[in-house]
């Protein structure tokens, strides 16, 4: 079974270590960032610990700090970085000709409630 890809915006329409949001009818945004190697990534714009919109959070590496509580949040798995605990969920992207492209199965599909310990 091959994914169904939704075209989101251009990686130029994202700026270098910036985010853009994704919003969904029934079901929290979702936030793609971009890193200064022009790495797209896109997580749940919520992070595990308090909520937090990670889309106007730090982009640094690879990794996000969310501006509420500075939590740094990997930007490939959603996982908060030790000693910090819990993920969020992440969003398969692809990335063609410098259109980014989102997993229409998981962008309809429900939030997957990641367990903070």
């Amino acid at each position: 079974m091959s994914n169904q890809w939704k075209a989101i915006c251009n990686v130029a329409d994202i700026p270098v270590l910036g985010a853009r949001v994704v919003n969904r009818a029934t079901q929290p945004a979702v936030a793609i960032f971009r890193n200064s190697e022009d790495r797209i990534f896109a997580l749940l714009d919520r992070c595990p610990h308090k909520g937090g919109p990670l889309s106007q959070g730090i982009v640094f590496g690879e990794q996000v700090a969310c501006p509420l509580h500075n939590w740094s949040i990997e930007l490939q798995s959603g996982c908060a970085l030790a000693p910090d605990e819990g993920c969020t969920q992440k969003f398969s992207v692809k990335v063609e000709n410098g259109q980014i492209y989102l997993d229409t199965a998981e962008l309809n599909a429900n939030v997957v409630e990641a367990a903070a310990a």
